[in-house]
């Protein structure tokens, strides 16, 4: 178990706010440790029933940390509390970023896997909330900085979003364009991204959009998958397509 604590704030500003982030689930790999992959749970949730399904999954290599976003106030539910990456309101593009809590919780991942050896590949995963949050932390791995110019210290091997959008969207195209190196890593970076059609949650749409929008910005290492007829959820096949691309990507042994 583990608890984690971040003040953010900036020069401009009076007010800091304070994250305080919950459990922590752990899920060590039964065979040779050969990856690590933080995976993010959604609104509203935690980290334990993520690292139970996880857990159940063919990936023997692979060593999975499941945490716990902080509890705050979420504009979306009208400013009720639970569990969330960062704040919220309407899911459209118009819509303001919450840049100092996307950048808390992109901190509080990357701390974690900036401890793994460094023969182990990492990665990000996540499911609706906690996918958006696994695309942001791809972008600041591809400029090599968060939002709030601070360097970005983790070199991402993979990154996974189900039923997910993409958080900073607006501008993601210039600031990586500008940059030799960030053009370089975007094209690097290995993203599966997966949507049910008829996630009444997050509409299907914004996944289609994402994927566009970072396609368009230079990650060219994408692939985007859609799932007919289904909804906020997962699927069975969409997990074993997820362990069958991790796999390839980051080069696992498979069972053994």
């Amino acid at each position: 178990m583990s608890y984690s604590h971040y003040t953010m704030g900036s020069g401009s500003r009076t007010a800091r706010r304070t994250f305080e982030f919950g459990r922590t689930y752990v899920v060590r790999p039964k065979g040779k440790h050969q990856a690590t992959i933080v995976w993010l749970h959604g609104l509203g949730d935690n980290g334990s029933s993520w690292s139970q399904l996880l857990e159940s999954l063919p990936l023997p290599n692979i060593k999975w940390i499941c945490p716990t976003a902080p509890t705050r106030p979420v504009a979306l539910l009208g400013g009720f509390p639970c569990t969330a990456w960062f704040d919220a309101g309407e899911l459209s593009e118009d819509g303001p970023d919450d840049w100092e809590g996307l950048d808390a919780s992109a901190a509080h991942i990357a701390n974690f896997l900036s401890t793994e050896p460094p023969d182990v590949k990492v990665g990000i995963g996540g499911f609706s909330m906690g996918a958006a949050m696994a695309l942001y932390s791809a972008t600041a791995c591809a400029l090599g900085r968060y939002g709030n110019g601070n360097p970005y210290p983790i070199n991402l091997r993979a990154v996974v979003g189900l039923s997910g959008w993409l958080p900073g969207s607006r501008g993601l195209r210039n600031k990586i364009q500008v940059s030799h190196e960030a053009a370089r890593r975007a094209a690097s970076l290995p993203i599966l991204l997966s949507h049910g059609t008829c996630d009444d949650v997050v509409p299907y749409n914004f996944g289609e959009k994402s994927a566009h929008s970072l396609n368009t910005s230079g990650f060219w290492n994408l692939t985007f998958k859609n799932y007919e007829g289904i909804g906020h959820y997962t699927v069975p096949k969409e997990m074993d397509e997820v362990c069958n691309w991790l796999t390839t990507r980051l080069g696992l042994e498979g069972s053994r």
